[in-house]
């Protein structure tokens, strides 16, 4: 039994990776399409081809999602961007960002997986979230002064990131998410790169204006829920008042 147990876990951890190297690839794939095929002037793509590099993903790969994504050869990325929002179990407000390539598949799949929860209209729960800008970004040493960094990135807020809450940064570094008009997202991620900052996450996002409280149990409930949605193939983002 207890081998059995031992394979079973490493074939769900390898269809983990796959699912993440996977969802890598489309935003490859997405940031090529929207910001062009340099990552140099392109922070978006600079730092999802960063992160498949770390994921070993192959180059052969990265160069043709780049392809893909920028329209450049024979293949063309056809993928439609949907918004769903809706309220995990305990009225928790969420925004789920879609990147599909059938979205009559799709949109019945993401409804099933709010069947322990509820899937809104566009525009229900939007107004709890500020659609900003967001870059994640670390330094090799501890101890820089995050705030003064945000000030000359043009970033209207800052909040410290550690190794414990993103395994994208590496002990005994500095990192930070700092927080932007989505108008400045690039140049926030151009000034970090320039200045001596590996950025690992360079886009726009949402981030609650209010978070709701819970208990533990509704805590793992509503975990559980959100960890559905990420787990699917189509899924890009995951935005939670929690």
């Amino acid at each position: 039994m207890g081998r059995q147990w031992l394979q079973a876990k490493r074939e769900v951890a390898h269809l983990k990776k796959g699912q993440a190297v996977g969802k890598l690839v489309k935003e490859i794939m997405v940031a090529a399409k929207l910001g062009g095929a340099e990552p140099e002037n392109n922070a978006r793509l600079g730092a999802a081809v960063e992160k498949a590099r770390k994921m070993s993903v192959s180059r052969d790969v990265i160069e043709r999602a780049i392809k893909k994504g920028a329209g450049i050869g024979d293949e063309k990325l056809v993928l439609t961007s949907v918004v769903f929002e809706g309220y995990a179990p305990h009225k928790v407000p969420v925004i789920v960002e879609v990147f599909t390539d059938n979205q009559n598949r799709t949109a019945p799949e993401i409804r099933m997986l709010f069947k322990s929860g509820q899937l809104g209209t566009p525009g229900s729960n939007k107004f709890l979230f500020d659609h900003v800008g967001l870059v994640e970004a670390y330094r090799a040493e501890p101890g820089v002064d995050i705030e003064a960094a945000a000030i000359e990135a043009g970033a209207n807020e800052v909040e410290p990131l550690s190794p414990e809450g993103n395994d994208s940064i590496p002990e005994g570094s500095t990192g930070a998410r700092f927080i932007t008009d989505r108008s400045g997202t690039h140049t926030a991620s151009q000034w970090l790169s320039q200045n001596g900052w590996t950025v690992v996450t360079s886009e726009t996002g949402y981030l609650a204006k209010k978070k709701v409280e819970l208990a533990e149990q509704e805590r793992i409930e509503v975990g559980e829920f959100l960890q559905a949605l990420e787990d699917h193939d189509d899924v890009h983002r995951v935005w939670a008042a929690v």
